[in-house]
């Protein structure tokens, strides 16, 4: 964040944490209790370091000002273990006993940066857990019934914890029963589906043997975080890397994407542009079983994690990489090609904003409608700050997209697409409003003083003047919640869609290596593990992880938080993803609504007396239209569907059930289809991506076509501007 306050607060920080951090080695925990027959996962130093730190900044900087202690030790706890095991499959109720003597003492050994406590816990989890592997394997192979009228409870949350290990072992064999029901149904033959299970399963038990301490801390530090706000995260080095490369939308590597399948590292994609494209030395479906770095070594990459072999072919740009490849198509015991590349930036288009433009007809008239998608509030901020004149960034991508949509495409109106865009740079959703707006407050913080700070675009004029409409959905957060607010409250266009989040809450990223004393870092990086050999040889190698800090709150600029209750659209639409169990409110942690002072703006126009017009209109359409009628049943059926915990494992009567669902749909599906004059398909045909038909989004520009004849009917300038934009 580029905000004064939070300037100011991590400087703050900075003083306050790095004397902390001299101190952060030197107290010693007891050592951990071991749990028999598993290979225990251990937490190392960094860790400790690491914790000590959150508690600090918690107790210090989080906006709520809450003190660490027994009750929010209590609730980690109960956190923890839910995340562990949400459904009650592996834990005995004999565990949980045990786990109580930790209730009330976890906030102390995070304060000291003990670990141990946590680490047993899942320690006992991955017992559990490799327990119920090895019984599956034995399960898989056992004669079954499948004409019993027996029941397999596969949501078992409001359920007791299982008292013995007897009860365990009842529900792992419903578990894999159920399994092999579903395969069977699918008409494949007993023998084979006892070698896919089997092999599911061993997949299941590699991955489990590569968990390390690492994937551990972060389970830990997300219920310990969590339990504070929703939006306080801590992320491990591996998972920081990847936040900050979902945010710039680029990263520096080869150019594919990879997946792990049966051990082997294997190409997905290659992303057009990309070192590995412009070679044309790879391909989708090679296997990656070495890498070199420039001149050196091979190393032997199979049955590695995925983020490890991904380490090590990511590196910055201009490096050498060498790859040891089997092609597509060969044997793996075919002779390996190698290939060098040389890595390059490589940036993300596929997830950055596009666009698309359609014609809509209302009373005779065409109406081209260009359509934004933006998918994330992103930006490079490295590139930023290093003075590069292209960085990556959600306005400037927009900027773009706008100039195109007016010189070349000459749209008549313009809809932003914000469903689903969770939001990110506070910054980005300032200055995409900017685009739209001249001049003016567009969201307020609110600090740990509770002092008010009005941020603003500062630039004159707009890049497009004409009608506005955004579409938001109940996964449209935070930025995306700024922006949608904004335009609303300009009466700059019209919102559609459903209530959003209600995220109004702000975060500042924070490197934990920024926070310590690099004499710390460098005792950390001398340190020797448990097989003898050096960590690593220099502080700048030691990576601790950031911290996602919640410092602030954001308002509308016409006082009212968006916490909680989120922007609420000018026209409605039923919402897909069910409401009271996705969204703010839904959150415990959650901070509550309240409001701060107007602040002074001038709207573009009133909106309000076009939008019962629209409102009706849109219902009167929603009255005839099959489309919508389907998608309120589907909203209901699904809603019908959440509220079962259980299901059947008689073969009959789980087929019956299946057809009878599979042939609802088929008939829903056929009926839309033919409302559009499209041929009916049969069960298995594969639907082509042409066909698919966004409901939503078409009765969208319907509303906006509407709008652009009730509201601007003789196409005179919709916005005025002053001056140009620059």
């Amino acid at each position: 964040m580029d905000f004064k306050i939070v300037k100011e607060m991590l400087k703050k920080i900075l003083l306050v944490t790095f004397t902390a951090a001299v101190l952060a080695c030197h107290a010693a925990p007891q050592p951990q209790q071991l749990v028999q027959g598993v290979s225990n996962i251990m937490p190392d130093e960094k860790q400790a370091l690491v914790c000590k730190e959150i508690v600090a900044l918690i107790e210090n900087y989080n906006y709520k000002k809450i003190k660490v202690n027994d009750s929010i030790s209590s609730l980690v706890l109960d956190k923890y273990i839910k995340e562990l095991d949400p459904y009650k499959y592996y834990f005995q109720a004999s565990d949980i006993k045990e786990f109580e003597k930790f209730r009330n003492s976890l906030d102390d050994n995070f304060r000291n940066g003990d670990l141990n406590a946590p680490f047993y816990i899942f320690n006992v989890y991955l017992k559990r857990y490799n327990e119920f592997i090895n019984f599956a394997f034995t399960e898989i192979k056992a004669k079954q019934n499948f004409n019993a009228n027996e029941t397999y409870v596969f949501d078992r949350e409001k359920m007791p914890w299982a008292k013995s290990k007897a009860e365990l072992d009842d529900i792992w064999r419903k578990r894999i029963k159920y399994e092999l029901v579903n395969l069977k149904i699918a008409g494949t033959a007993e023998a084979k589906n006892q070698e896919t299970l089997t092999k599911r399963y061993r997949a299941l038990k590699s991955q489990a043997s590569k968990l390390n301490n690492q994937d551990v801390f972060q389970t830990i530090m997300d219920a310990f975080t969590e339990t504070i706000d929703p939006h306080t995260n801590y992320f491990n080095p591996a998972n920081a890397q990847q936040f900050n490369e979902d945010m710039a939308r680029s990263f520096e590597g080869i150019g594919a994407r990879l997946q792990l399948e049966n051990e082997i590292l294997k190409i997905s994609e290659v992303v057009p542009g990309g070192p590995a494209f412009k070679s044309k030395l790879l391909s989708a479906g090679d296997r990656i079983i070495g890498v070199a770095q420039g001149d050196g070594e091979f190393e032997d990459i199979i049955g590695w994690r995925i983020e490890n072999s991904v380490a090590k072919i990511k590196g910055p740009k201009g490096t050498k990489v060498r790859l040891k490849i089997i092609p597509v198509g060969k044997e793996m015991s075919s002779k390996p090609v190698i290939i060098e590349l040389v890595r390059e930036k490589i940036v993300m288009e596929d997830q950055s904003a596009k666009k698309k433009v359609q014609t809509i007809q209302s009373d005779g008239k065409p109406y081209k409608i260009g359509i934004i998608t933006v998918p994330a509030f992103y930006a490079d901020f490295k590139a930023a700050n290093a003075g590069d004149p292209n960085y990556k960034s959600t306005t400037r991508d927009v900027r773009l997209l706008i100039d195109t949509l007016k010189r070349l495409d000459k749209v008549d109106a313009i809809v932003m697409d914000l469903r689903a865009n969770g939001g990110g740079s506070l910054v980005e959703a300032i200055d995409l409003t900017g685009l739209f707006i001249n001049k003016g407050p567009v969201v307020q913080v609110k600090d740990l003083k509770n002092e008010v700070e009005v941020s603003e675009d500062t630039n004159p004029g707009v890049v497009w003047d004409g009608p506005l409409g955004v579409m938001v959905d109940r996964l449209s957060a935070s930025a995306s919640e700024i922006f949608a607010g904004a335009i609303q409250d300009y009466g700059r266009g019209i919102i559609m869609g459903t209530q959003t989040y209600g995220k109004g809450t702000v975060q500042s990223s924070i490197d934990m290596n920024k926070l310590v004393n690099p004499s710390i870092l460098q005792k950390l990086a001398a340190l020797v593990n448990k097989n003898g050999t050096i960590i690593k040889t220099g502080k700048e190698d030691v990576k601790l992880g950031q911290i996602n800090l919640t410092m602030a709150k954001f308002y509308r600029v016409t006082g009212s938080s968006t916490q909680h209750k989120g922007v609420l659209p000018d026209i409605q639409f039923p919402s897909l993803y069910p409401m009271d169990k996705i969204g703010e409110d839904t959150e415990p942690s959650a901070l509550p609504w309240d409001e701060v002072k107007k602040s002074d703006f001038a709207p573009v126009a009133d909106l309000t007396p076009f939008k019962s017009e629209l409102v009706k209109l849109h219902e009167q359409r929603m009255d005839k239209s099959p489309d919508y009628k389907i998608m309120v049943q589907d909203i209901a059926e699904s809603k019908k569907r959440e509220s079962e915990v259980s299901v059947p494992l008689n073969e009959a009567k789980l087929k019956v059930e299946r057809d009878s669902l599979e042939a609802k749909n088929l008939a829903r599906l056929n009926s839309l289809r033919a409302s559009r004059g499209l041929a009916p398909v049969k069960k298995g045909d594969k639907i082509k991506k042409e066909d698919n038909f966004d409901f939503i989004q078409n009765e969208s520009l319907k509303i906006m076509a509407d709008f652009m004849q009730l509201a601007n009917p003789k196409g005179k300038q919709f916005v005025k501007t002053t001056g140009e934009f620059k």
